[in-house]
């Protein structure tokens, strides 16, 4: 297997690859991101991902893509990252698989939780995408409701959202 490495934001390109100008050239695969997004600090909560421009109601926004590990094997690894790092980047898939995003370089993987989110996040066909639920500001915070997490409401939320479920 090549070893891949980074090229540009979000694009990767296996290190064996052919130059290319060879016919044998593989395309790099597209940018999952469809609206520029910015990573800062957050209010919210260590760093947040801010939509760069205003993205409409309904728009895709873009992906988080990672390493596709088994449920238990994402159990384990946030165990160890909450010990020692404290942020978790792994979004279960389904009942047996997730994706572990911690070495991902998209951006959408600093989305804070929020109460009253401003996207949402869809698993389509083993993927991971967020959506607009309504129209976004350049500039705003990009934020989803998390739902279940392994925190099992032990974590303080700071959404700041005036209907706050105050756990995580």
């Amino acid at each position: 297997m090549p070893i891949l490495r980074t090229v540009t934001r979000n694009q990767t390109v296996a290190d064996e690859a052919p130059p290319e100008s060879s016919p044998h050239a593989k395309p790099l695969p597209a940018d999952p991101q469809k609206f520029p997004v910015r990573v800062a600090p957050s209010a919210i909560d260590g760093m947040g991902a801010f939509a760069e421009s205003a993205i409409p109601a309904g728009a895709k926004i873009g992906e988080i893509r990672g390493e596709f590990v088994s449920l238990a094997e994402a159990r384990v690894r946030a165990r160890q990252a909450e010990r020692t790092t404290g942020r978790i980047f792994m979004i279960a898939i389904s009942d047996k698989r997730a994706v572990d995003a911690t070495h991902s370089t998209d951006p959408l993987r600093f989305a804070n939780h929020a109460c009253a989110p401003n996207m949402v996040l869809k698993i389509q066909q083993g993927r991971v995408a967020f959506y607009a639920i309504r129209n976004i500001d350049a500039g705003e915070e990009l934020t989803a409701q998390y739902g279940e997490t392994h925190h099992a409401g032990r974590l303080i939320c700071r959404c700041g959202a005036a209907k706050c479920r105050g756990r995580i």
